[in-house]
């Protein structure tokens, strides 16, 4: 499908769409969702796991949610109960939470690749009572075991061959369906998830997110555009919040999430091409592959891009032939901002969209309140279906809003249309000699450069200045760091940047360290050494330091 026939159906206006979006009712529960689809489409496909070979129907997908709904509440889960869970991409992850969302549980996603120290803290801070996890993990579950954190034996759930004596999955996934509650006695405010922040500083936060939370976010991407989105892609993992809104949106669609056991650049397209996808979240390091006479032989209709460099966005869509829009989302508040199908003349302009439906999005100054049009300040956002605040931590709950408005710490402006730019982070600032130099904007512009995979900047203390910008570039593969020396990244970015926001430090590294979420960790990259110039060329002297 070509991005013009795309186009080329008609729509009714942003304006209709979002009425139309906010007058239906949600579903009473996210379960009541799964029930409708397996009724209605018994025999569709609704996950088709691609790297494993297995599919599952809506009809296999509710008996497999009530029967371990069942096995669960056997074995003592009831409503509220906290469960963490710690799984690949596999099947078992999916139908773990809904039948968790069943019995009015509660899910705490974590993270496979973290240390027993990690677990720890998730343990306690979320009061784990039981965790499910692969099989793969019992040498951690061991180490867990000698902590005060450690969960007992018998309130661990293994997945998986090697399971051994521990309760298993798959014999809990096999119980005959009783002992469930009725289904209209889990309400649409019931917490669902304790979906852990990525905590780029400091401890990680628990956003407490309800069933509405997830009818609401997957309503919004299944519903905005008018389209009919059948073939939809996951490729990140299920303990993060995209697969699992992805997954809401295919339930609201009756159409199948097609699930990628990890994340891979290189074979991107190749899935997009093999399961014939229309719709994705497209990585702009995609884009950094090397180009394919296959580029566009797909059937895309829209894929959502986020904090794409406006310098590559035509570019993309050119290529790709396809729509690429740009959204803004964050886990405490699902779906803020979206770019509409229709908005041909916004590609470029490094807009996020305007306001969501069910959302209200403000710009506002230091003391919460509304900037004039143009202005930068903090963008806020109300409505139906965010965070219900911070698991255990009423501190930061009363920190994140203005009365009922949550404080994104993004700063944004909005244009006399209602459009959103995001120009920086609040807590992403670099403050040199007396002016605010925005991160994101120094990180777009080195990642112009068609050299540059990926890129971050941070402040480096300075006592003339206060603060200096350095920057970590991560270079295409196969292309030497002789090719592009220092000199050529600081010319590219004197092309590009005010004088004084051109960075000062130049490091090199094979790669960044990333947050669960796939965000780059700066403080990781700032606590590298006691001396934050080590390593790196400085422009202004003239020397490696």
């Amino acid at each position: 499908m070509t991005r013009a026939s795309v186009l080329a159906q008609p729509v009714p206006p942003i304006e209709e769409r979002i009425r139309a979006i906010e007058a239906e009712p949600l579903p009473r529960n996210l379960c009541s969702l799964v029930a409708d689809a397996a009724r209605d489409a018994p025999d569709r496909i609704a996950l088709h796991l691609f790297e494993d070979g297995e599919e599952c129907s809506y009809g296999r997908l509710w008996t497999s949610v009530e029967r371990l709904a069942s096995g669960l509440v056997a074995i003592g889960v009831t409503r509220g109960t906290r469960v963490g869970v710690m799984l690949p991409n596999i099947l078992a992850f999916p139908v773990t939470w809904l039948a968790l969302a069943r019995l009015g549980a509660v899910m705490i996603p974590v993270n496979p690749s973290y240390t027993a120290r990690e677990v720890a803290y998730l343990v306690d801070n979320a009061e784990i009572t039981w965790l499910c996890a692969h099989d793969d993990q019992v040498g951690l579950l061991d180490e867990l075991a000698t902590t005060p954190s450690a969960i007992p034996r018998e309130r661990q759930i293994l997945v998986g061959a090697k399971a051994g004596g521990s309760r298993r999955w798959e014999s809990l996934a096999q119980q005959p369906v009783g002992g469930l509650p009725p289904l209209e006695s889990i309400e649409a405010d019931d917490l669902l998830n304790i979906q852990y922040t990525s905590g780029t500083t400091g401890f990680p936060k628990g956003c407490m997110l309800s069933h509405r939370y997830w009818l609401t976010i997957g309503k919004v991407n299944a519903c905005r555009d008018g389209r009919d989105y059948q073939r939809i892609l996951a490729a990140s993992p299920f303990f993060y919040m995209d697969p699992q809104w992805l997954l809401v949106m295919a339930l609201y669609r009756r159409g199948c999430l097609f699930v990628a056991r990890r994340q891979s650049a290189s074979r991107f397209m190749d899935w997009v091409r093999e399961h014939r996808i229309h719709f994705c979240l497209f990585p702009e390091i995609v884009f950094k592959q090397p180009e394919s006479p296959l580029d566009r032989a797909h059937e895309l209709i829209r894929v959502n891009v986020y904090g794409l460099s406006k310098h590559h966005h035509a570019a993309l869509e050119e290529r790709f032939d396809v729509i690429a829009r740009e959204a803004f989302g964050m886990t405490e508040i699902g779906s803020g901002a979206f770019m509409p199908i229709e908005a041909v003349d916004m590609v470029g302009s490094g807009s996020c969209g305007r306001a969501a439906p069910f959302r209200e999005l403000r710009i506002v100054d230091a003391n919460g309140r509304t900037l004039p049009c143009g202005d930068a300040g903090e963008l806020v956002a109300r409505g139906p279906g965010m965070l219900q605040g911070y698991y255990r931590n009423a501190e930061a709950t009363r920190e994140a809003f203005f009365g009922d408005w949550f404080r994104t710490g993004d700063m944004a402006r909005q244009d006399e249309r209602g459009y959103i730019y995001i120009v920086g982070r609040f807590k992403d600032m670099i403050r040199r000699a007396g002016e605010n130099i925005a991160a994101r904007e120094v990180e777009a512009v080195l990642r112009m450069m068609p050299e540059v995979s990926e890129a971050a900047a941070v402040a480096v203390p300075d006592p003339d200045r206060g603060e200096e910008v350095k920057v970590y570039v991560v270079l295409r593969p196969g292309t030497a760091r002789d090719a592009v020396p220092p000199a050529v990244i600081a010319a590219h970015c004197e092309r590009n940047l005010a004088r004084f926001k051109v960075p000062r430090y130049y490091a090199y590294r094979d790669h960044l360290p990333k947050t669960p979420s796939e965000k780059i960790a700066k403080h990781l990259l700032v606590g590298e050494s006691p001396d934050p110039r080590a390593g790196a060329y400085d422009r202004i002297d003239g020397v490696w330091r």
